[in-house]
């Protein structure tokens, strides 16, 4: 199974359309908030189900959740922005929150900057921002590749 993953494209539908095209055939997109409006267009041109939260930029009316756990194979993915958890800091209360929920895999958005945090109790990823960056790379998203139990993440650029 293929899990396309992005954050904080901030309107940006072209950096959207181009990680589309560089992630290839996925079954399924996780959208990590800002914006809600991005996560609605990701699964209209793509038809494909999108699990998605509400960032910094999208609430409080938003009506979209602030995290969510989802079931993908054998995983349990707590989706999350992460400004509530103080993820500009660090990200122990983020893998805290996860684990007390019993996900193996917690993503987030919000710090702009792409993270593979392979911990022993959780594996902890930022796929960066599709839209603008902030660790002077190019603008990013990840591919989950999961088999049974085992993830590959992929990090690409646009």
């Amino acid at each position: 199974m293929r899990v396309g993953v992005m954050s904080d494209s901030h309107g940006n539908t072209m950096a959207v359309d181009r990680a589309i095209e560089l992630a290839g055939e996925v079954d399924c997109w996780l959208h990590a908030g800002d914006l809600i409006e991005d996560a609605e267009y990701l699964a209209m041109v793509t038809d494909k189900k999108v699990i998605n939260v509400a960032g910094n930029c999208d609430w409080p009316s938003s009506g979209t959740d602030d995290e969510v756990l989802a079931e993908i194979g054998s995983h349990k993915i707590f989706l999350t922005h992460g400004h509530i958890y103080g993820v500009k800091r660090d990200i122990s209360l983020l893998r805290q929150a996860a684990v007390s929920k019993g996900a193996d895999i917690a993503v987030y958005g919000h710090t702009h900057v792409a993270v593979i945090d392979d911990g022993e109790d959780c594996l902890v990823i930022n796929p960066g921002s599709v839209s603008h960056p902030r660790d002077g790379k190019a603008q990013s998203f990840m591919v989950l590749n999961i088999e049974g139990d085992r993830v590959k993440v992929e990090h690409f650029h646009l």
